[in-house]
């Protein structure tokens, strides 16, 4: 163990001389592996960040949970559209028919949304996200209220003139959150008493736009809008335990029935996995981490043979050094190990060089585009080891060459 750090000290000290003494050639090489290193992981880091921030997204959708709607959210080419649009919509009468007849699951809520301008005295909002929910919507997707409350059961039965707002509503017609409590807002003409704000999200690509709704309880929601034109659908919770493709299982047959559908008819509904979409999403996103490795891979052969033909040059430059170092009983493990160090270490550093313009990569790019784009701790991990084994694949033959030299030739060349 000493006798390896003795070398690795000595690789150190080696490369820091050899950067200091070749500024230009070593720059060009170090260039080669951080525009490599800054090409795979600059990819990987913003695919990883997009990812993560669709799947918590997704998550927002609620776990293990089934949409059952006349659309399909997949698609899929045995789907036309006309067949989709020609289907019927969901009807709140469903909800408990599948309620009393399911064994797995744990919450079903019927969700009434669509779009409709909203006003507050002279202030207009021309498009709000208007959502019709039921007293189960809390427990299947839990609401944060920056102010305020959740509707409660008597106000559901009874289809009472309130609503909850989004924070950005909220800050646009009375600037806070806590400032819009006991105020009212009007939808077509129906005025509705601001009982709770929900808390900032942000930008969100998949699922609910929180941060610029209205939520209305479903009768009071029913006075105002038609319930087949505001896109109705069920959504199902299964109970703890139950797998996606269980619960999946038992609402097909569930809504074959309910909707009297004879063995010959094919589904006129469809469920949509919230688990399956996203396995899905994550398979897109590891098709794109392969492909963008790819084209990264590509810059960091350049990086590669740059650093290779710094480490021949460095061989033959001490070749008298590596002569007298043999003669004295340095083993050929010794100069190969010694060598293959000294590349590993260059390349840690053209890396090193890498991620810092990843790192100032990551900073301008969360302004635009509205997510936290970020460098996770596996990436770095990543990144060592990249460097490491191009450092090795770069280093071997070089190191090689030394550590076969014969001493005698080589202290008189």
């Amino acid at each position: 163990m000493p006798k390896t750090l003795s070398i690795l000290s000595n690789s150190l000290r080696l490369t820091l001389q050899e950067l200091k003494v070749n500024k230009m050639r070593t720059a060009l090489s170090l260039t080669g592996v951080a525009f490599g290193i800054f090409c795979i992981i600059g990819v990987l880091a913003t695919v990883n960040s997009l990812e993560q921030n669709i799947q918590n997204d997704v998550k927002g959708l609620g776990s293990n949970t089934i949409y059952i709607d006349k659309w399909d959210y997949s698609g899929g080419p045995d789907k036309p559209m006309w067949k989709l649009r020609s289907r019927p919509v969901m009807k709140y009468e469903e909800q408990n028919l599948v309620k009393e007849r399911s064994q797995l699951t744990g919450d079903i809520t019927f969700l009434m949304q669509t779009g409709a301008s909203l006003s507050h005295g002279n202030d207009l909002l021309p498009s709000c996200i208007v959502y019709g929910i039921n007293e189960a919507q809390m427990n299947i997707q839990p609401i944060t209220f920056e102010a305020g409350r959740y509707f409660s059961s008597s106000e559901f039965n009874n289809g009472t003139n309130i609503c909850i707002i989004g924070f950005v509503n909220a800050e646009e017609f009375f600037g806070t959150a806590e400032r819009a409590l006991g105020k009212q807002v009007e939808i077509k003409g129906k005025k509705a008493t601001v009982v709770g704000v929900i808390k900032k999200e942000g930008k969100n690509f998949i699922g609910w736009d929180y941060d610029n709704c209205i939520m209305l309880p479903y009768r009071f929601c029913k006075q105002i809008f038609d319930e087949e034109n505001a896109n109705p659908i069920l959504i199902v919770k299964g109970k703890p335990n139950v797998s996606s493709d269980a619960l999946m299982q038992e609402l097909r047959g569930i809504m074959r029935q309910v909707r009297k559908l004879s063995p010959t008819q094919e589904d006129n509904f469809s469920l949509n996995s919230v688990e399956a979409f996203s396995k899905s999403i994550s398979g897109f996103f590891s098709t794109l981490n392969v492909i963008g490795a790819f084209i990264g891979g590509i810059s960091l052969v350049v990086g590669l043979f740059g650093i290779a033909n710094i480490m021949f040059v460095t061989v033959k430059e001490r070749t008298s050094v590596i002569g007298l170092k043999k003669a004295i009983g340095a083993k050929k493990s010794h100069i190969l190990f010694e060598f293959l160090m000294e590349a590993a270490i260059m390349c840690i550093l053209g890396g090193a060089i890498g991620l810092f313009f990843v790192w100032i990569l990551t900073l301008v790019l969360s302004g635009p585009l509205h997510f936290p784009v970020f460098i996770s701790i596996p990436l770095l991990f990543a990144t060592l080891i990249i460097c490491i084994v191009v450092g090795i694949l770069a280093g071997i033959i070089p190191a090689a060459q030394a550590a076969k030299m014969d001493p005698v030739v080589a202290i008189r060349s």
